[in-house]
């Protein structure tokens, strides 16, 4: 225990330090860092830029394999070049092995950052070619991270293909390759040491089993643009854009400037106090990753989509609105079939004879606000974009035009990669302008289907890209430039961009959430107690939960109006908020229920910040109907709730054991049943806590305060 405090208080004095950043007398060195974390940087004549040291100052390990600096270089051994990228087929590398470097020295600039942050800029010249290159590095108070990209100018006079390019490529080891764990899928999935992370893997842990010491790393690249190389049998890590399935490539023309989507690199110790990574993960992720940022908490969200599809009518939306209010929502979305055709997005007069008029003054009259669904580039034959230019329109390697069948055969998509990308950014912008909604679910497919009917990109000529790899990347870059500027315009709109336009069933990754404030990450089938429902809902949040921040997250579909909505309830708190169903079929009994949970729950999360951790529990891996799982979310200090969901067991009780919790005291009582449980000590949950789970219900729910 002694020792256990004594962390704890070198932890906190040491997330309590500044973010710096040091240079060296002669501007050849740097230093970047805070109380937590420093890596050393050194420019050399006969290398180049590179990481001499890279120290997680609470235990003094330096994660990098000690390299000569002042002789040549192993070439099959040596991975620590900064950075890479190919000009065509010429290889340029932040460091190379030597006896000569690819870049001069230019120079380094400093700067404040938000978020208590400082960020180092050094830039370097090309010696061969026109090419300047712009490094990266940031560190934030408070945060073992250190954050990393590059930005390419093309100085010459004929424009340049990049590819092949990594933004973080060194040898950062957390152990002996014959020793070195390694978890994928989200950073909880075992893996082999020599591995690839593709679309799935924005976060990737490595960890040292003796120490319990490792690092997680991340990679900000887009979708299915992002690659994660832990290189040959455990010799380091390359965070890169991908090179084969999806190869990144990206014409630079002459004075044209690209930057790279980002990395980081966290570390942690597992099961030490709050240097563990489901402390540090979360809190770094809500914090510097979420668009709004730390304070920002979440509206709870209806949307019509199942069961009304877009059968719906004001008639429906003028009952639903009371009881969707009186249940605690925020906000009220209409999903598909509110307009008349795609795009042009007027609105249906044959359902909304009025327009929206009359549904915004009962919004207002319940305090809710309105969300409107809207497909970003599936337009109608009908529409005037189609009209006006068809040839923004996407079109497949036989030169055909990409054909929608979703909700009717004929409509077509529209290029991201093309003048298309601003076009709907204002009518986005004109949209808000008009119905001034709280909130934007952008839909459908863009250059990915998730459903694999057709290939990846766009084949059409005339566009920004000049050939199908080239429009890959292009139209991932349209959904930024469009984001940014709806946000320039609206900036506290919330803008939702779901996984069928992210281009894969279930995903969500730091490049979403760096364009957008949420992912609609899935739909997951409730129509009946035997579909899939809330608990394979869990699976996906328990799986995501230490990369990803949980308010990041939209599980959709899961249903107000299904039995067991206490389990529904629990399942959806675990994240941003969001239900469906037909509410106009619960007894004013279960509205009231739904409404004192909800009003709970809101309160609790303004006064707790919830997001700064999460500890999936009991069967988390895999939930099934015999074994009891859950959660908990709480802040720093300890406090928050923790859900238990028996599934089809008969618990009466479950053990609760959280290593890594708070010192304390605390207070818990049962959600469900109103009943206080006690008062117990961190130290207490450290060791394991019994909790009588109530028996009426199939889940219980833990408020947790400090008392």
């Amino acid at each position: 225990m002694k020792d256990s405090n004594s962390f704890s208080t070198l932890l906190a004095a040491a997330q309590g330090e500044p973010a710096y950043v040091r240079k060296g007398d002669d501007g050849t060195t740097w230093k970047i860092g805070n109380g937590l974390v420093e890596r050393s940087l050194l420019y050399a004549p006969m290398h180049g830029l590179y990481t001499e040291r890279w120290e997680h100052k609470l235990t003094g390990t330096n994660f990098l394999v000690p390299m000569p600096n002042d002789e040549e270089w192993r070439k099959e051994q040596q991975w620590r070049v900064e950075f890479e990228f190919y000009s065509g087929n010429e290889q340029l590398m932040g460091a190379a092995p030597g006896p000569a470097a690819h870049f001069d020295l230019v120079g380094s600039d400093i700067s404040e950052i938000t978020s208590s942050g400082k960020q180092l800029e050094i830039r370097l010249r090309a010696k061969n070619k026109p090419i300047e290159v712009s490094v990266f590095y940031a560190v934030y108070a408070s945060h073992p991270v250190v954050r990393k990209w590059i930005s390419v100018t093309n100085n010459g006079n004929e424009s340049l293909l990049l590819n092949r390019l990594s933004f973080e490529k060194l040898d950062l080891i957390a152990a002996p390759p014959s020793e070195q764990l390694i978890w994928g899928y989200y950073g909880v999935h075992p893996r082999e040491v020599f591995y690839t992370g593709r679309v799935e893997e924005p976060a990737i842990i490595e960890m040292n089993p003796r120490t319990q010491e490792g690092f997680v790393i991340m990679n900000e690249a887009p979708g299915w643009m992002k690659r994660t190389q832990m290189i040959n049998f455990g010799e380091g890590v390359s965070v890169m854009y991908d090179t084969d399935l999806f190869p990144f490539k990206r014409s630079l023309k002459p004075g044209e400037t690209f930057t790279s989507a980002k990395s980081g690199i966290a570390f942690f110790i597992k099961d030490r106090g709050k240097a563990d990574s489901r402390w540090v993960m979360p809190w770094y992720t809500s914090q510097i990753i979420l668009k709004k940022g730390n304070a920002y908490t979440p509206p709870w969200f209806f949307n019509t989509w199942d069961p009304f599809y877009w059968h719906y009518t004001e008639s429906t939306i003028n009952e639903l609105v009371p009881i969707a209010a009186a249940m605690g929502f925020d906000n009220f979305t209409l999903d598909t079939g509110w307009c008349d055709n795609y795009n042009d997005c007027q609105v249906d007069k044959t359902k909304f004879p009025e327009g929206l008029d009359g549904m915004q003054k009962l919004l207002k009259t319940h305090g809710m606000k309105l969300g409107l669904w809207f497909p970003i580039v599936v337009v109608s034959p009908e529409s005037q974009v189609f009209k006006e230019h068809p040839e923004w329109v996407m079109r497949d390697e036989d030169g055909n035009e990409r054909v929608s069948d979703f909700p009717k055969d004929g409509d077509r998509f529209m290029c991201l990669d093309s003048p298309y990308c601003d076009w709907v950014a204002q009518r986005i912008i004109e949209l808000i302008d008009k119905f001034r909604p709280q909130y934007i679910k952008m839909d459908l497919m863009t250059a990915f289907d998730p459903y694999g009917r057709w290939r990846a990109g766009c084949w059409a000529k005339g566009h920004h890209h000049e050939n199908r790899d080239q429009s890959l990347q292009g139209i991932y870059d349209g959904l930024r430039i469009m984001s940014e500027k709806i946000y320039q315009k609206h900036p506290d709109i919330l803008l939702d961009v779901t996984y069928e336009t992210w281009g894969q069933s279930h995903i969500i990754d730091y490049g979403l959430l760096g364009y957008v404030d949420f992912d609609w990450m899935a739909n997951v089938n409730d129509s009946t107690p035997q579909m899939a429902g809330p608990r394979n809902a869990r699976m996906l949040l328990y799986h995501r939960s230490l990369a990803i921040p949980a308010e990041g997250m939209i599980i959709g579909l899961v249903r107000a109006d299904m039995p067991d909505p206490e389990e529904r309830f629990g399942t959806a708190i675990g994240s941003t908020p969001v239900f469906m169903g037909d509410i106009r079929n619960l007894t004013p009994e279960q509205v009231k229920w739904f409404g004192e949970k909800v009003r709970w729950f809101k309160k609790l999360r303004r006064e707790v910040p919830l997001q700064e951790s999460f500890f999936p529990l009991g069967s988390w891996y895999q939930p099934n109907v015999m074994a009891w799982d859950g959660y908990a979310r709480l802040s720093r200090r300890g406090e928050g709730f923790i859900a238990i969901f028996k599934n089809e067991t008969e618990t009466p009780q479950v053990e609760i054991k959280l290593p890594t919790y708070p010192a304390g005291r605390f207070r818990v009582r049962s959600i469900m049943s109103g009943d206080a449980l006690g008062n117990f000590l961190g130290e207490q949950f450290q060791k394991g806590v019994i909790l009588p789970l109530t028996s009426q219900y199939k889940v219980d729910i833990f408020e947790v305060r400090i008392g």
